[in-house]
């Protein structure tokens, strides 16, 4: 098991990176637009739409209750959103597969909070 240390360090970056709640994160990958965000193995879901299923299923639980799964998980979301947060495209960003695909990963780049 992970030391309480590293699991505080990853719970602190992905609350901080992780800026949509659970159930805006479940409206919108119920969207045409986040299922078509991001990488399809065989035509089925992409990674990034299914990480956001198990994002939604971590935001809902109660920090006491993450196991190391979701730890993991959530060390993978926070590398996953940095990476990609570095990539931003110039101009406007609103209907880019760049913030759909983050969308699909809990973080709205243009959401403030």
């Amino acid at each position: 098991m992970a030391g309480s240390d590293e699991h505080g360090e990853i719970w602190d970056a992905f609350r901080d990176l992780v800026n949509m709640t659970p159930s805006a994160l479940e409206k919108w990958l119920a969207t045409p637009e986040s299922r078509a965000a991001g990488q399809h193995r065989d035509g089925g879901e992409s990674t990034g739409h299914a990480s956001g299923r198990t994002i939604v299923e971590i935001l809902r639980k109660k920090k006491a209750d993450l196991s190391d799964a979701d730890y993991a998980h959530m060390r993978k979301v926070v590398g996953y959103v940095r990476r990609h947060l570095a990539q931003r495209p110039s101009g406007e960003v609103r209907d880019t597969r760049w913030r759909h695909s983050l969308m699909n990963w809990g973080h709205d780049p243009l959401h403030d909070g």
